[in-house]
């Protein structure tokens, strides 16, 4: 006996896969409003109209910032240098270390200043993708500010080169 393919069925198969598709996208539209961190400037329109003159002063500063981290002792560097070369002492530091997207993982270590002049924290960061925003201020007031990227690897078992 062959069954009759009627027009309930294809409504129950059409109904059946805009089904799935709503309830994919309700799925990912949840994903993605959960894990944002939140706003990152309360005026959009005053942040593009300092953005040339910050940009302007913090070069003019001349610094560059070099951040490390080692896997095996959990320190997190970073070596601010000035135009003359030398180390740079900082007004103040603010850091965030997280995942570039959710906010879950964020971390913000307390910095010192070693006696080499770079300013060192210690906190354990899991192998990943990271990201480092750092926000600092000069002696005078001028405002320093980086985002960068980072890849942690998980470092390999001391026997694994002794593997033959």
């Amino acid at each position: 006996m062959t069954r009759e393919f009627k027009g309930w069925h294809m409504l129950a198969i059409t109904v059946s896969a805009f089904a799935v598709i709503f309830a994919v996208n309700m799925y990912m539209a949840y994903s993605a409003i959960s894990t944002f961190p939140g706003l990152e400037t309360e005026d959009s329109y005053q942040a593009s109209q300092d953005f040339d003159a910050e940009k302007a002063a913090q070069l003019a500063l001349g610094w560059t910032m070099t951040p490390s981290y080692d896997a095996q002792t959990g320190q997190v560097r970073l070596d601010f240098v000035g135009k003359d070369g030398k180390p740079v002492v900082l007004k103040d530091l603010k850091v965030l270390i997280g995942r570039p997207t959710e906010s879950r993982d964020d971390k913000r270590p307390a910095f010192t200043q070693a006696a080499d002049g770079a300013y060192v924290a210690t906190d354990q960061v899991a192998p990943g993708k990271w990201m480092l925003y750092v926000v600092a201020h000069a002696q005078d007031g001028t405002l320093f500010h980086q985002r960068l990227d980072f890849w942690v690897r998980k470092p390999l078992s001391p026997d694994f080169w002794n593997k033959g």
